[in-house]
């Protein structure tokens, strides 16, 4: 029997590594592979596990063919795995070093530092840590409502429109935030001995028994390797871009980790997004309550005015009937009613 190592289809990958997982931790012993191996004229009278262990004991190295094999089927994953988290590094190096916007922003910050320190030890400052921008949030002003970050975004937006850019420019900032250099380091180690265990198990694979046996053809040492430097290229390139980024801005390797130092950039992008958030809210707020006072003022006086207007008709109306009356008594006086009026009158009884 021969374990033939072809391509497997994408679809059936996973049921392949779960057998192949099965395969190698349930394999039994050598010996005992041996031992059943004595019992191949009796193979038509032994259960189903036994006749197994027959077939796979005429398989030689079984134990290299499985590890092979299973090597093989695992390398596009872990290729996938690794690949992708280098890429995002290297992007979010170049972009942090060639952005415009960020150099902008850390002078705008520096120059507000500066400002607030005046006349302290600290005053004309030429630097500060990068870790320190997180810090800009825990600033508050008197009323406790806004921070001092609040105001940076406030002046980029009114001031340096072209400022907030610098959240665009980092875009693989994020993912790369969170590899690992450490997990890096480890996987391609791990990879790099799976392939020269490998490459050392084919130098020493025995000759097949049978033409159809093509286990040293198929496996994929050379793609295997040649996939392997291509890794190792970009690490070492990756390695060189963060080196050379965290030397510009004067970090110390020693005592911050890549993780760390991406860690903190990608978590003030977000405090940054956030503050321009909270302003809009806060402007639309305070938007929001301007019209609602002046709606007030507005309704107030209308009010007034609707209760003055009132005021003045009523003392227009009391006015009138006050001339009305002495109008007609005036008339009455002239034209002798009043007396005619008295004279009508029936005399009293003496």
């Amino acid at each position: 029997m021969y374990i033939n190592c072809k391509d497997f289809r994408t679809e059936t990958l996973s049921s392949h590594l779960i057998l192949q997982f099965n395969l190698i931790k349930h394999l039994p012993e050598q010996e005992q592979l041996n031992t059943l191996s004595k019992f191949k004229s009796e193979y038509n009278n032994l259960s189903e596990p036994e006749q197994f262990g027959i077939v796979m004991s005429n398989v030689k190295r079984l134990q290299t063919r499985l590890s092979a094999i299973l090597f093989k089927l695992q390398f596009e994953e872990q290729v996938n795995n690794i690949k992708p988290d280098i890429m995002a590094v290297s992007a979010a190096c170049e972009e942090i070093k060639k952005s415009k916007s960020f150099s902008k922003l850390l002078e705008l910050v520096l120059l507000i530092g500066n400002y607030m320190n005046a006349g302290s030890r600290n005053a004309q400052t030429f630097g500060f840590n990068l870790s320190s921008l997180c810090k800009l949030k825990d600033t508050k002003s008197a009323d406790q409502k806004t921070t001092l970050l609040h105001f940076l975004v406030e002046i980029c937006e009114e001031k340096y429109p072209d400022v907030p850019n610098f959240i665009e420019d980092l875009q693989h900032l994020d993912k790369a935030s969170k590899v690992s250099a450490e997990n890096l380091e480890k996987n391609l180690r791990q990879m790099e001995r799976q392939l020269q265990q490998l490459e050392k198990d084919l130098k020493i694979f025995p000759p097949p028994d049978n033409i159809h046996d093509k286990f040293v053809t198929k496996i994929f040492a050379v793609y295997a390797r040649e996939h392997y430097q291509k890794l190792t290229r970009m690490h070492e390139n990756m390695e060189k871009l963060y080196q050379n980024v965290m030397g510009y801005y004067a970090i110390d390797l020693k005592k911050v980790s890549v993780e760390e130092f991406l860690t903190d950039l990608n978590n003030f992008r977000t405090m940054f997004l956030q503050a321009a958030k909270e302003n809009i809210r806060r402007r639309e707020a305070e938007e929001k309550q301007r019209r609602a006072r002046i709606a007030k003022e507005k309704a107030e006086k209308e009010k007034l005015e609707r209760q003055q207007k009132k005021k003045r008709l009523l003392e227009m109306k009391t006015e009138g009937d006050e001339t009305g009356v002495m109008d007609s008594l005036l008339e009455a006086l002239q034209s002798g009613a009043a007396f005619r009026d008295r004279r009508k009158r029936t005399p009293r009884n003496c």
